[in-house]
């Protein structure tokens, strides 16, 4: 396993795709994850393996970090992403996991989680920073700032952020107060007020530091 790190594009291209391909290595999953720093809620990580097709990267035009997309790009992308995808998945991790795991482990989990529903094996693993999987025996690449610069991993960035916001909304009915659909538990100044004035709710993260958002 390696880290690298290099001058972020301004678009994510498929430059590390190529050269897998090209040596014979087929199912490429790119992943990323949503939700590491939120209060509330599950983490939730994203697996894609795209296919080498000459017309993708013009498919999927406007895919890039998902935090750098307004919500209705998200929306308009994710299923452009499914639809051109060999295979996708999302995988969670909930909060009382995160409580009993830690952020990274339950991550990890999350991470596993979404490998275990794709229906190709990967046989090579493109992750964000902080992703890699060092308990499976398959080569990877962890890439600083992976969702700019890599389209597989923007691509599952996407998938992770939208899975994860429409978890979040379905959320704010079961548990009305906090704003859950507006802020997706992140630690905004409304949901820290909802939450001193209501307490914590199931799936508020009981571990979480307000210094870690």
């Amino acid at each position: 396993m390696r880290a690298e790190d290099s001058t972020i594009r301004i678009e994510p291209d498929l430059i590390l795709e190529h050269e897998l391909w090209q040596s014979g290595l087929a199912y490429v999953a790119g992943m990323d994850e949503a939700g590491r720093g939120a209060m509330a809620g599950p983490v939730a990580v994203g697996a894609v393996i795209l296919p080498d097709q000459p017309h993708l990267f013009s498919t999927l035009k406007g895919v890039r970090d998902s935090k750098q997309m307004t919500p209705l790009a998200r929306d308009r992308l994710a299923p452009r992403i499914q639809a051109s995808a060999l295979t996708w998945s999302v995988g969670f991790a909930a909060s009382d996991e995160i409580d009993s795991l830690g952020i990274v482990a339950a991550t990890r989990l999350a991470a596993l989680r979404a490998l275990e529903s794709l229906s190709l094996f990967p046989c090579y693993l493109l992750t964000d920073f902080r992703l890699e999987l060092p308990e499976l025996d398959i080569p990877q690449t962890s890439l600083v700032k992976g969702d700019a610069k890599c389209l597989s991993i923007a691509a599952a960035s996407v998938l992770a952020k939208t899975a994860r916001d429409r978890l979040m909304c379905e959320l704010d009915s079961q548990y009305p107060g906090y704003g859950l659909g507006r802020h997706k538990g992140y630690g905004t100044l409304y949901h820290r007020l909802a939450l001193k004035r209501l307490g914590y709710s199931p799936i508020h993260r009981k571990t979480f530091s307000f210094h870690n958002s």
